[in-house]
């Protein structure tokens, strides 16, 4: 009989965490930790695996994220492939999964009820351990058990699911981030696994091991057989249901995963670099535009020091940014901009310290000297015994951290929390706090720490698009150019010499940290009974200069605050040069308090400062006990800052970086910007602003700053632990300070947009800026009508939701048209729409004709569409909309997005679910028919078609040869189905069939199969053919030759569409929509009751 073992109810948990919490191994050694939440609206499960790219064989990279990717696609007891993400979208739910190193990690959440105990979409009640109602945790815990269980691994979706790994890495290929990791991998110990690449595509994962005969549907199952084992699995649930509840529903859906007793996976005693690859130097050509320097330093496993953590007391002195610091003193020298250090851990056995700095142009001259002042503060650090006060001060703030935690959402949760029980020395008590916590100052595990910060115990990574410009080899994976050197023996001299600490090598404006006046002393809340938390902040003040909100906390009860200030003046928009030099006047507002700041930074509060169209806006959020004091700071170095000459030439470089390398950021983050700039009534790109810059000098910056903050009108948000009498001293402050004269609302800049006419089929394309990249990007979009139409805006968001699962399952999993897939409702500042964006190898015009044919066929699916399902569809979208707030920020996003989009709507939620609850399916096949069917006469479209210069090789495929696939591939489905496979019998059967005939595929199929099959499975089998051989031509790219109803020949018959070559007057040939005109009277908000 299945049972549980307990270890323990009780949790080290933060003082407002209401949950209560259980830990448990099951008889197969699984270990899983319960969470019972009542007040949660959404469940969720995470299952971490003690394996990943770590594992791989090496003649087959990417084999553990491969197997992630294929435990989706379909199990023993739940065969239908998208069933999963089927039954979680239809419960307000999503899924994901990642594979790291050593870990992989699936995870899921979902609402934690039925809302008013409805039926389940499918017109069932789902049934729970003891036979009773159960919630949809239930049904998605039983499809997420049997990924562990018995994944099916089926042959017709393998070569689907590995074109998805090969399409995510080659979204990574042009991406720096990736590319460094992977150089500085490729080039350390090939003994060990860190050296290997990770991902994985299709060469590694199909096309070699293939030439090499191997057969590789069965090196995965070989590989889940023998990492997959219920001793390596950590299990977090999260329901509201009691925790002797979900222990049976745990014991009895995941005691079937096998136990085959493995050890934890773990590389002691192999060096990550061999003393050859230390004491190097890589030069490294990046795509971007951008210098830094990298130290790492092979480093000691700190994963059993979780009570003393001693690189997290070293990283807080070498990444400290205050006065003293090492970063404080490059900056004033011009020869750096950033820094940061930390302990990364690898693998149990092996991890990094490592130090980047982000250089300057006289950085990158220059580098050596910064790697001698790096190890002069070292070697300062180690002559001074750690000091127990600067721990205590840590130790204090991540106590006053943990205790006021708030939650986050479920999955996220889970997902960390599932992670976290894989250290396996951790008390499971402190499972929550884990490293959260300082317990234990141990100063000679510092110095302990500090010995491996030596002159024989580092490398350097020198990245630079200039320098040295000899590079002289490829990486493999990425093709990234590189160079590797000797560090010359002069400077490792001078290193030797910098760590002595000698009176001639210190350097005096180095010196450790001072003590922190930021810390909170004051973590006072008043909580009181509130029936219900209002849903609008109380206006405290409303005049020609200054409009102040206020809400008091009735939510959270934490010691913290938010405070947002837009500044609406009426030049920042005025033209694009004011654009750029308040953007540079923001940079070096930063650039002056950056080293001030710090310390409230790491003491829980931090500000943010940033330009838009309506002028700019000031954040403050965090512990509300020192806002007062960062706020006036920030306000006063607004107001006065001293423009210096070396820091304005240091910050418009940097600028000037930026919007080079915008260009050459993935497709899929450029195209949102193209949308915005083509629906805006007035907007500008990034080519445009770069144009602006080089004529922009420190004078022009100066007079301009003094007009900025002439005349404005203010308006502030004070949300959190703050009172009345405060919330109006912030404002008086920030009035005072600032000094601006009344901005007239005649003054004010509308934001406005296009309204693009009926019937139109728009196309922008643009041909994307990086070279290299192969990837292409279009966003369709479908123009609805106004955002605060309200019964529009209802069936938008709920075609949305029912279009979500489907255009994932159809454009990604079955056509693998690309990793990037996203599909649903996109608001504007005025109007909104409906969109599909899809970054893809595969060029935009033929992306264009997939989403028509999506959108045509889903025609007769909401015609087939079940009442059931249609409910599902509602309740799963309501229970979305009306999901709690996890935590402050939350709640402060929510009400800053209604007042500075200027709707003032506070009460949009329960307007929608107003709506939504009323809406029928005639309703919205009425919306399909209008506004999103291709063929509809009156729907308002433009797509946006960003285009690779470079092309992802496809090689020509001879008829031969895709008859070939096509008999392999077929004969996959039919193994999966049961069917033994003859392939040279299956082929003669085809033989004398036009691949384009799916009736005439069928029948040949259904004839080869014959009587090898029980005839109780024969339906079951055909129709799982009439789904797998459309999906086969479409991933051969055989053109079907069907009836003219079907959706693909529909989209082909559609009229062609309007190429927009003149963006600007295509703007200007439009009529535009009026501005943002508040739903509420302003007036309704004054406080007229409060005097707290």
């Amino acid at each position: 009989m299945n049972s549980a073992r307990r270890i323990t109810d009780e949790l080290e948990k933060p003082d407002l965490d209401d949950r209560s919490y259980r830990v448990i191994e099951l008889s197969n050694k699984l270990e899983a930790l319960l969470v019972h939440d009542a007040q949660t609206d959404k469940a969720s499960a995470s299952l971490n695996v003690n394996v990943g790219n770590f594992s791989d064989e090496e003649h087959m990279p990417g084999m553990a994220h491969a197997v992630e990717h294929l435990l989706f696609m379909g199990t023993e007891k739940y065969p239908v492939e998208n069933e999963y993400s089927s039954y979680l979208s239809s419960n307000a739910g999503h899924s994901n999964a990642y594979t790291a190193a050593t870990q992989t990690n699936y995870f899921f959440e979902c609402a934690a009820q039925h809302e008013s105990n409805e039926k389940l979409t499918n017109g069932t009640t789902e049934g729970g351990a003891n036979g009773t109602s159960a919630g949809p945790l239930y049904g998605a815990l039983d499809r997420f058990a049997q990924f562990f269980v018995k994944p099916l691994f089926l042959e017709n979706t393998l070569d689907r699911e590995l074109r998805a790994v090969d399409s995510e890495n080659k979204k990574n290929l042009q991406s720096d981030g990736w590319r460094l990791s992977q150089l500085a991998k490729s080039l350390s110990n090939p003994r060990h696994p860190y050296h290997h690449f990770s991902t994985g595509n299709l060469q590694t994962l199909r096309d070699e091991p293939e030439k090499r005969g191997v057969k590789i549907r069965d090196e995965f199952i070989r590989f889940y057989e023998r990492h997959y084992s219920a001793n390596r699995m950590k299990l977090v649930v999260l329901g509201r249901e009691s925790l002797d509840e979900l222990e049976s529903w745990v014991v009895e859906l995941f005691s079937e995963v096998k136990n085959q007793n493995l050890s934890q996976n773990r590389w002691d005693g192999i060096e990550m670099l061999t003393k050859d690859q230390l004491s190097t130097e890589i030069y490294a050509k990046p795509v971007m535009e951008s210098r830094s320097l990298e130290i790492s330093f092979p480093w000691q496993d700190e994963e059993d020091m979780f009570e003393t953590q001693p690189a997290r007391y070293i990283s807080h002195l070498i990444g400290h940014e205050g006065p003293g610091s090492i970063l404080a003193y490059l900056k004033e020298r011009g020869l750096a901009q950033t820094l940061s250090a930390g302990y990364h851990p690898v693998c149990p056995g092996s991890a990094f310290f490592e130090i980047e700095v982000g250089l300057t142009p006289d950085g990158l001259k220059n580098y050596h000297e910064i790697v001698k002042i790096v190890f002069k503060y070292i070697g300062m650090m180690k002559a001074n015994p750690p000091v127990e006060w600067m721990h205590q001060e840590m130790k204090n703030m991540a106590e006053v951290d943990f205790k006021f935690r708030q939650k986050s959402p479920a999955s996220r949760f889970t997902s960390a929390t599932s992670s976290v029980m894989q250290k396996e020395g951790l008390p499971r008590s402190w499972l929550l706090s884990s490293t959260s916590k300082f317990r234990k100052f141990d100063a000679q595990a510092i110095v302990q720490a500090m010995q491996y910060l030596r002159e024989d115990n580092f490398r350097l990574m020198l990245v630079a698009q200039d320098y040295p410009g000899n590079w002289d080899q490829k990486e493999r994976w990425y093709g990234t150019e590189y160079k590797v050197e000797r560090v010359p023996a002069d400077v490792l001299s001078e290193v030797r010499r910098a760590l002595s600490n000698q009176e001639s090598e210190r350097i005096p404006e180095l010196h450790l940290p001072h003590k922190n006046e930021f810390i909170p002393t004051n973590l006072d809340v008043e909580k009181t009974e509130v029936k219900e938390p209002a849903k609008a902040p109380k206006l405290l003040r409303n005049d020609d200069k200054l409009r102040l909100w206020w809400k008091k906390d009735d939510t959270f009860w934490v010691p913290k605050a938010n405070l947002n200030i837009k500044v609406r003046n009426a030049v920042t928009y005025a033209n694009p040069a004011n654009y750029v030099k308040t953007n540079l006047f923001i940079s070096l507002v930063k650039d002056a308090l950056s080293s001030y700041s710090y310390d409230a930074e790491i003491s829980g509060l931090a500000y943010g400062i940033g330009a838009n169209m309506l002028g700019f806006d000031i954040s403050v959020h965090g512990y509300n006990d020192k806002m007062a004091v960062l706020l006036e700071k920030i306000l006063t170095t607004v107001r006065s800052l001293e423009i210096r000459s070396d820091r304005f030439d240091i910050i418009k470089e940097r600028t000037a970086r930026k919007y080079k390398n915008w260009a050459y950021q993935q497709p899929y983050y450029q195209i949102g910007d193209y949308t915005r700039w083509l629906l805006n009534e007035r907007s500008w790109m990034n080519d445009t602003y770069a144009k602006e810059l080089p004529h922009i000098t420190v004078e022009d910056l100066r007079v301009f700053v003094s007009e900025l903050l002439q005349q404005a009108h203010i308006e502030v948000l004070a949300h959190g632990n703050l009172y009345k009498e405060e919330v109006k001293k912030i404002g008086n402050l920030i009035e005072s300070t600032l000094k601006p004269r009344a901005l007239p609302p005649s003054e004010w800049l509308l934001r406005r947009n296009v309204i693009v006419p009926e019937g139109s089929n728009f196309i922008y394309k643009h041909k994307l800026g990086d070279p290299a990249n192969v990837n292409h990007a279009i966003e369709y979009y479908l123009d609805v009508g106004h955002v605060m139409d309200l019964d529009l805006r209802a069936k938008l968001q709920l075609f949305g939701q029912m279009t979500d699962e489907p255009a994932f399952d159809q454009l990604r999993t079955k056509e693998q048209l690309g990793y990037v897939v996203w599909s649903g409702v996109r608001p504007a500042a005025v109007t909104m729409g409906y969109r599909v964006l899809i970054q893809s190898d595969r060029e935009p015009d033929y992306l264009e004709s997939r989403i028509n044919a999506f959108l045509l066929k889903f025609r007769s699916d909401l015609e087939t569409t079940s009442d059931e399902e249609f409910e599902g569809h509602k309740r799963s979208l309501i229970n979305k909309r009306l999901e709690k707030l996890k935590n402050l920020d939350f709640e402060t996003n929510r009400l800053w997005a209604y007042i500075s989009g200027e709707y003032l709507n506070f009460y949009q939620v329960d307007r929608d679910v107003g709506v939504i609850r009323q809406l029928t399916k005639d309703d919205i096949k009425q919306f399909y028919e209008q506004y999103i069917d291709p063929e509809s006469s009156k729907r308002r479209k433009v797509s946006i078609h960003l285009e690779a210069q470079a092309s992802s090789e496809v090689p020509e495929v001879s008829p031969t040869q895709q008859k070939e696939q096509f008999v392999g591939l077929l004969g996959q489905v039919l193994g999966s189905l049961g069917v033994d496979v003859d392939e040279a019998r299956l082929e003669h059967q085809l033989e004398n069939i036009e691949l384009t005939n799916q009736p005439q595929l069928l029948e040949a199929t259904k004839q080869y199969i014959g009587t090898s099959i029980p005839e109780s499975k024969t339906e079951e089998v055909l129709g799982q053919l009439k789904e797998a051989v459309p999906q086969i031509q479409m991933a051969l790219k055989i053109k079907t030759a069907e009836s003219p109803k079907d959706p693909n020949e529909m989209a082909a018959k559609l009229p062609p569409p309007v190429i927009i070559n003149d963006a600007a007057k295509w703007r200007a040939g439009l009529e535009v929509t009026r501005g943002p005109v508040p739903v509420e009277d302003v007036q309704d908000f004054e406080d007229v009751e409060s005097k707290l």
